[in-house]
């Protein structure tokens, strides 16, 4: 999205199209910048190749990503499948492919990604996610990068029946990968510390395991709730409206820095320079690849953010 942001702003004119996996459509229709999106199901398909619905899908699929030629298609992600994707985009006379030349340490990218390219574009090992599709757009456009990030999100519209009215604090604290929780026990020390700002804890959570810990948590929190299982706009209103996110190394975290909601970012064994929040001073990046930050750490970053109503309003939300 700040890839969009960037482009807009040295090419105001400029179209946007973007493809996307369908679970996320609604996400990028947040961007104004998109003119279009176009939906794309491969986890779906894959599940049922032989299917005439399938089959169906593919070919509208297919249509609609030829429907115009492009200037430039971009690949952001280095990989065989999406480079796939982007040589079935039909160009202009002397349009590019735009993809990535290497992989950033950690990454998945792929080399064989760089057959479908007419131009490369070499990164740093260390290159920060957000960062690395700036680059190249910047790469191809001729510009320099000096603006922070700036990811245009809309609100969404989206009201669900359990939000509060009142001022409340979200807890990200379900993630795949067991080594990347935080510790239970800080969990519910920074509760403790929150109620005393009268601030209530929403827990969400997108698996059984996850709902069962955020039980766990909220029978020894106060002023705690457990939300229910919720869809992606939802769970995106819940970040967007929180006074203050607190959250592993996870999409819906990162969502929440991407609205520039005062949010603390919890990296417990992860690399933070990949993903942190950077560009506003509203995110507070905490810990690092196996180094969990420690309560006294997390507790000085809510002082921070719920102290001086200036600090409050450092970013445009």
């Amino acid at each position: 999205m700040p890839m969009v942001a960037d482009i807009l702003r040295h090419y105001p004119g400029a179209n946007i199209d973007w493809v996307v996996e369908e679970g996320y459509t609604s996400l990028v229709r947040l961007n104004p910048g998109v003119r279009n999106v176009i939906p794309f199901a491969l986890r779906r398909w894959r599940k049922s190749l032989l299917s005439k619905q399938t089959r169906t899908e593919m070919r509208a699929f297919y249509a609609a990503l030829r429907k115009e030629p492009y200037d430039v298609v971009f690949d952001t992600q280095g990989l065989f499948k999406t480079g796939v994707v982007m040589g079935m985009a039909r160009l202009t006379d002397g349009g590019k492919r735009v993809g990535l030349a290497n992989s950033t340490e950690g990454s998945g990218y792929e080399a064989i990604s760089r057959i479908f390219h007419t131009m490369s574009v070499p990164v740093g090992r260390h290159t920060h996610a957000v960062l690395r599709g700036r680059l190249m757009a910047a790469a191809v456009f001729g510009y320099a990068i000096n603006e922070a990030a700036d990811f245009k999100l809309q609100t969404p519209l989206v009201q669900p029946a359990w939000l509060p009215n009142q001022p409340y604090a979200v807890f990200f604290h379900g993630t795949a990968r067991a080594a990347k929780q935080w510790m239970p026990a800080h969990w519910v020390q920074l509760a403790n510390l929150l109620s005393t700002h009268g601030m209530l804890i929403l827990l969400p959570w997108g698996s059984e395991s996850e709902r069962q810990a955020a039980q766990r948590l909220a029978e020894q929190m106060p002023k705690a709730q457990v939300l229910p299982k919720m869809p992606l706009m939802e769970a995106v209103t819940l970040a967007q409206r929180a006074a203050l996110v607190v959250g592993v190394d996870t999409g819906l975290t990162h969502i929440a820095a991407a609205f520039n909601r005062p949010t603390i970012e919890l990296y417990c064994d992860s690399p933070r320079w990949k993903t942190q929040g950077d560009w506003c001073d509203n995110i507070i990046n905490l810990g690092d690849l196996g180094q969990p930050p420690s309560i006294a750490e997390v507790e000085a970053a809510v002082t921070t953010l719920l102290g001086p109503s200036a600090k409050q309003s450092a970013c445009a939300l």
